[in-house]
């Protein structure tokens, strides 16, 4: 199996079970919170789901280069999600207020489209069979 069809195949099998638990989510904060609810939820749902796709973009970009280079790229790429995860989440706890986005709405939808996802992401790494060379 081609690196292409692998990181194909993990993205689909992470990105579809995320994609119904956030339809799922978002129609359940709405009828439960209303407008807020529904804002949180869909705010949580890009949030956690572009959060996740930058993981395998770059395991995609790093394919070719050296272990000590794709260690340095996952760390740093970490590190500057985690940065932009803070700054995004301090913006928006000081330019709304929970009349306009539900903090509840958002942290239920984060959590269960983040254990969607990396169900939905060790799901497919089972089901790639990968031959793994013997020294």
């Amino acid at each position: 199996m081609s690196n292409s069809a692998t990181a194909g195949s993990m993205f689909k099998g992470a990105l579809i079970p995320s994609a119904l638990v956030a339809i799922v989510t978002v129609i359940g904060s709405a009828l439960i919170r209303h407008t807020p609810g529904l804002w949180g939820a869909l705010m949580a749902s890009a949030t956690v789901i572009i959060f996740f796709s930058i993981h395998l973009i770059i395991n995609q970009v790093s394919k070719n280069l050296d272990p000590i280079a794709v260690m340095s790229l996952a760390m740093f790429s970490y590190f500057a999600k985690i940065l932009v995860m803070g700054a995004f989440l301090i913006i928006v706890t000081k330019t709304t207020t929970p009349a306009s986005v539900d903090r509840p709405a958002f942290a239920v939808t984060a959590l269960a489209i983040t254990a969607a996802w990396l169900g939905g992401e060790i799901r497919a790494f089972l089901k790639l069979r990968l031959g793994l060379p013997l020294p």
